[in-house]
């Protein structure tokens, strides 16, 4: 029986972070693992305010991401699990692909869920979350 206990999960507002359009986290912390909340295509400057079109909403959504891992020491390259929303699908999803694509370097794509939705928040065409793991520390 292993003596390591799990860890008690840490909650993260990252504070330049994007504003919360509902009451959550920005990322919940355990065991090495991070969850990071759907984030919008709006920017932290300006709430609620979207861009139009998948592809510079899919960019925003993305920056977004990056801003709260960066906030944890994290980035792109640790994440090992993506989920996509989109309110268009048939429409955006070959646009979403190209978009999405150019975030993550060759060879070390995330696995990946993405499917179609009826609504999201401020009526945005896409919405994605995370998994990430944080490395591992030199013992």
């Amino acid at each position: 029986m292993s003596s390591d206990k799990p860890s008690a999960p840490l909650f993260h507002m990252i504070a330049d972070g994007p504003t919360p359009v509902a009451p959550f986290s920005h990322a919940v912390e355990t065991d090495g693992f991070v969850f990071v909340t759907g984030q919008m295509p709006d920017t932290p400057g300006n709430p609620g305010l979207l861009p139009e079109g998948i592809e510079a909403q899919t960019v925003n959504v993305m920056l977004n991401l990056a801003i709260v891992l960066k906030g944890l020491g994290l980035g792109l390259e640790h994440v090992v699990m993506v989920r996509a929303y989109l309110t268009h699908f048939a429409q955006d999803y070959a646009v979403f692909n190209e978009t999405y694509r150019r975030f993550f370097a060759e060879g070390r794509l995330p696995a990946r869920t993405c499917v179609g939705v009826t609504g999201l928040a401020y009526d945005a065409r896409v919405e994605i979350d995370l998994v990430v793991r944080r490395p591992a520390t030199p013992a």
